[in-house]
C-alpha cells in the first residue's frame, strides 16, 4: 500500500522554487529517510506533506486521499529548534497534547486518553520526568517528549524533521530503537535526516533530493555513486567516506560479481 505520494509537486518561498516537479511514492511499514545537501528542500517537502505549505503545482496524497481527509492518521514532529521551550508546561502536559483532536481542543481528556499519554511517555523512557517543566530538560530529553506526544496521537504515518539533531548518544539510541519498534508494528516513519553515514545503516527507503528529486526507492537502489554525485556535486571526500561505509556494511554501490 502506498502511504505517501507526491506528483508534479512544486513549492516556493518568495516565488523562488525550493522543490521542483517532485514525484515519489512511499510504501507502508518503512523507515524512510529524506536526505540531501543543505538547502535541497528536505524540510519543505515534509511541511508540504503535512499541508503546512501550499503547493504551486502538483499535489500530495496520504493513503490515497487529500491530506485534510486523513489528517488524524498523521503525526508531525517539528525541528526541536523551532519550539518555544520556555512555554510553562510539564512533560506530561506536552504528551497529553497528542490526545487533543480536531473538535476536541478544549474538551476534557478521558481516563483512556491519560493512560495512552502515560504509555507513550513510558515508551520513550521519560516517565520519571513527567512532572518536570519541559524547559528544564536536556535537548535529547525534550526530543523524546515530543516523540511521545506524537506517539500519543496513535497515528499511522509519522513525519519527523531532523529528530537526531543536538541530542545525546543515549537519546539517539533510544529513539532509533523506538522507531524500529514502530516499523515492526506496521507504522510508516518518514524522517528528514542530514547524515549520510547513518542513513546507510538506518533506513529502508530513501528519498534523495537536491531541489529536484534525484532518486526514490529502497536504499540499495538509491544510494549509489551516480545518484550521490548528482545530489552532492563535487564533494568527493564525502562520497569516498560514504562508499567505504557502504562496503563495510556489505551494502554494495555496485552489485558484486558472482564467483563460480
Amino acid at each position: 500500500m502506498t502511504v505517501l505520494e507526491a506528483h508534479n509537486l512544486t513549492v516556493s518561498y518568495d516565488k523562488q522554487p525550493v522543490l521542483w516537479d517532485i514525484d515519489f511514492e512511499v510504501p507502508e511499514g518503512k523507515l524512510v529517510g529524506i536526505i540531501g545537501p543543505n538547502g535541497s528542500g528536505k524540510t519543505t517537502l515534509l511541511k508540504a506533506a503535512m499541508g503546512l505549505l501550499p503547493a504551486d503545482s502538483g499535489y500530495v496524497k496520504v493513503f490515497g486521499k487529500p491530506i485534510d481527509e486523513v489528517r488524524e492518521r498523521m503525526s508531525y514532529v517539528p525541528q526541536r529548534q523551532s519550539v518555544d521551550w520556555d512555554f510553562p508546561a510539564t512533560v506530561m502536559d506536552v504528551c497529553k497534547m497528542g490526545r487533543y483532536r480536531q473538535g476536541k481542543l478544549f474538551g476534557r481528556l478521558s481516563k483512556l486518553d491519560k493512560e495512552i499519554a502515560a504509555d507513550a511517555l513510558e515508551r520513550v523512557g521519560m516517565t520519571a520526568y513527567k512532572n518536570r517543566q519541559i524547559g528544564e530538560l536536556s535537548g535529547g530529553q525534550q526530543q523524546r517528549v515530543f516523540i511521545a506526544r506524537s506517539l500519543a496521537q496513535q497515528a499511522d504515518l509519522y513525519l519527523m524533521d531532523e529528530p537526531f539533531v543536538g541530542i545525546d548518544a543515549a537519546s539517539e539510541s533510544a529513539i532509533i530503537k523506538l522507531l524500529e519498534d514502530m516499523r515492526s508494528e506496521g507504522k510508516t516513519v518518514v524522517l528528514v535526516h542530514h547524515d549520510l553515514h547513518t542513513a546507510i545503516e538506518f533506513f529502508d527507503w530513501i528519498v534523495l533530493l537536491n531541489t529536484r528529486l534525484v532518486a526514490s526507492g529502497p536504499k540499495v537502489d538509491v544510494l549509489n555513486e551516480e545518484n550521490l554525485r548528482v545530489a552532492y556535486g563535487g564533494k568527493l571526500t564525502l562520497l569516498n567516506r560514504v562508499a567505504e561505509l557502504v562496503r563495510k556494511e556489505e551494502f554494495p554501490i555496485r552489485e558484486k560479481k558472482k564467483v563460480d
